[in-house]
């Protein structure tokens, strides 16, 4: 059992929830987890990989854009990731 406050790695899940998973909905997850908790994070337009962080939504946008992502997909991280937000 993971303690509070930290992040769960993919690895934990019960493999039957790996099992069913899509390839890419794995390699979302491990991005996802690896991603600063509370911040805004922008990921390419294909959501492989991160392309920035932020403290807030305009901070990511704009590192996003200075690094060429001309459509980013951006979202905030929660402070602590449930055993079943990612």
């Amino acid at each position: 059992m993971e303690q509070a406050g930290t992040r769960p790695s993919f690895n934990s899940l019960e493999p039957e929830m790996r099992i069913c998973m899509s390839p890419e909905n794995e390699i979302r997850l491990k991005l996802l987890s690896s991603a600063p908790l509370d911040a805004w994070i922008a990921l390419s337009q294909d959501e492989s990989r991160i392309v920035a962080t932020g403290a807030d939504y305009s901070e990511a946008a704009r590192k996003a854009d200075e690094a060429g992502e001309t459509d980013p997909v951006i979202l905030k991280t929660p402070p602590v990731w449930a055993p079943f937000s990612v």
